[in-house]
């Protein structure tokens, strides 16, 4: 079981940055792909980019070249910094993680943190 808690959302101007944080406890060794999605009001849920476990990023285009994913596997700790904030780019964000349910099977579940509010004023 994996339990991820976001942090860092908080309000900044366009144009700006922002570095979001995820902790992971419980059984952070059984993690595999680490990743972040965002949920603007009347929108769905949005993928924006994930790192693998020996950190090969994959991003949205809508925040490719703007945003960086980087993982601390010794921390347990994947980050989100955002450069060059628009407007748009606010939403609730949300951490995300697959890890196997325990170290003796192949079974493999996603974990969701509760989000982090981040709003870029214009």
């Amino acid at each position: 079981q994996v339990q991820l808690v976001e942090s860092g959302g908080g309000l900044v101007q366009a144009g700006g940055s922002l570095r979001l944080s995820c902790a992971a406890s419980g059984s952070p060794s059984n993690i595999d792909t680490m990743g972040w999605y965002r949920q603007a009001p009347g929108n769905q849920r949005e993928f924006v980019g994930r790192i693998s476990s020996d950190s090969i990023t994959i991003y949205a285009d809508s925040v490719k070249g703007r945003f960086t994913i980087s993982r601390d596997n010794a921390k347990n700790t994947v980050s989100l910094q955002m450069n060059s904030l628009k407007v748009e780019d606010t939403a609730v964000y949300y951490c995300t993680a697959l890890a196997r349910v325990n170290a003796r099977t192949n079974f493999w579940n996603n974990y969701w943190g509760q989000g982090t509010q981040v709003t870029v004023s214009s």
